[in-house]
């Protein structure tokens, strides 16, 4: 009896297999399709563990960032692409160039103390070389208290302690208002000769992982180094600083930006039986940055992308419009990919009808963000309602995506950005943290499923 029922309870699923999509079929029952599909498969999981684990961190210019386009090629080879194109740009070439390393000193009790810091130099950020910098900290919370005290910066290591803002529900609120200090920070400092600047990571994490990300020098000051710090750290620099302690820190990095170098956007193709020049685009970026795996910032996009791809082959769905499954290039510090996409596009004349991007993560998937005009916004508004099922129906306007950006600002394209659960994102967010295990296999899944029934609904119905 159990083996019955065991067998009975199989059959479903070997059934669902095999069913192929029919015209005939509501959208709801389709997407259904989609849905039981998707995560019944294990290719999410064996794409991403691949990925992350066989190639592991993927900055632009690296030797693994040419181990994932070739990664990619193959995925979508496997997923059933019509064709594979290679999308040549010339992107950074940005490395590390060692072990970065950190430590405070400081008299408490009448001894001199050494506090070891957990420390990460910024992307595109010049290194200390091997004689590093030595200077004391001045805390500043914002630029407005850097230009109070400008005159005070000289030699000095600046130390941006900006927190999260912790009543922002949507974490990346909190990230667009605190990033220009990693952006631009150690050029404002350098305008008034400091030495360095230390950034508190763009987290609300109670751990003490340092977050990279890319910074922008301005050519009109000098190029100083510039690290993050965990926030352990942090609040050990300010429990000595709040008490009037004066700090000397130690900084050594060693970045250094080499010559531009070829990447490729990878990009598979379902070719459409009506409309072959209209475009309907989906993508991820493939880079990370060099101290993590990548899982989450933006391998979970890469995944979900290839996913999507894969279903809609397993399923016989053939689009009218021609979708495009786009692994973009250097999105971390260069945009170069994204920027490439939509000028061959433009060179082509081709016409880009819409564009979705998945770059906040593998968590629980909540809806969308639209940016379009208002007739657009009204007939994918009509169609919230299907996504209720799949718990991503929270439709809102304002949101694409960095590499799909150019798109709207080039042909006005209709764009927009999976938008998931948003509170563990800035928890790994360019640390050492995002890894593969950080990425819930079943969450992800789901962000896919979301995105594919959205592109099935602008192909059917257009825009």
């Amino acid at each position: 009896m159990r083996k019955l029922l065991i067998v009975l309870m199989a059959f479903p699923f070997s059934v669902m297999a095999q069913t192929k999509y029919e015209g005939s079929l509501s959208d709801s029952a389709f997407i259904k399709m989609i849905s039981d599909n998707i995560l019944v498969s294990r290719s999410s999981y064996d794409n991403l563990y691949n990925l992350t684990k066989k190639v592991g961190g993927r900055l632009a210019g690296s030797p693994q960032m040419v181990m994932a386009e070739q990664w990619g090629k193959k995925a979508m080879e496997t997923a059933g692409a019509d064709k594979v194109i290679m999308q040549e740009c010339m992107v950074p070439h940005w490395v590390r160039g060692g072990k970065d390393k950190a430590a405070i000193m400081y008299n408490a009790a009448g001894k001199k103390q050494t506090y070891q810091l957990n420390t990460l130099a910024l992307g595109n950020s010049l290194g200390t070389g091997a004689k590093g910098v030595e200077a004391q900290i001045i805390r500043v919370n914002n630029f407005d208290e850097l230009e109070q005290k400008k005159d005070q910066l000289k030699g000095k290591i600046v130390f941006y302690n900006v927190p999260f803002e912790e009543t922002f529900v949507q974490t990346f609120r909190a990230y667009g208002k605190n990033v220009i200090y990693r952006a631009i920070g150690a050029s404002r400092a350098a305008k008034y000769g400091a030495a360095a600047v230390l950034v508190r990571s763009m987290t609300h994490a109670m751990d003490n992982n340092p977050h990279t990300g890319s910074l922008r020098y301005n050519d009109s000051f000098p190029k100083i180094p510039a690290a993050a710090i965990g926030l352990k750290d942090v609040a050990k620099l300010d429990s000595l600083l709040d008490n009037n302690i004066a700090v000397t820190a130690q900084l050594f990095t060693y970045g250094k930006q080499l010559p531009d170098t070829i990447g490729h956007s990878v990009i598979g193709e379902l070719t459409g039986s009506q409309f072959p020049n209209e475009i309907i685009t989906v993508g991820g970026h493939l880079d990370s940055w060099d101290v993590n795996e990548g899982a989450t910032d933006d391998g979970a996009g890469v995944v979900q992308t290839i996913e999507i791809l894969r279903a809609f082959k397993a399923l016989g769905y053939q689009p009218k419009h021609t979708i495009r499954f786009v692994l973009f290039a250097n999105e971390e510090n260069g945009t170069r990919g994204g920027n490439k996409y939509a000028e061959d596009a433009k060179a082509n004349n081709l016409k880009m009808i819409f564009a979705l991007e998945s770059d906040a993560g593998g968590f629980t998937p909540r809806g969308f963000g639209f940016t379009a005009n208002d007739t657009v916004w009204n007939k994918i508004y009509a169609w919230k309602n299907l996504f209720e099922p799949y718990g991503s129906d929270k439709f809102t306007r304002g949101g694409d995506g960095t590499d799909i950006e150019p798109l709207n600002e080039t042909f006005n394209t209709p764009v927009a950005g999976l938008s998931p659960d948003t509170q563990r994102y800035f928890d790994v967010h360019h640390a050492a943290s995002d890894v593969f295990e950080a990425v819930n296999i079943r969450e992800l899944k789901l962000g896919a499923v979301s995105m594919a029934a959205l592109l099935y609904l602008v192909d059917k119905y257009g825009l």
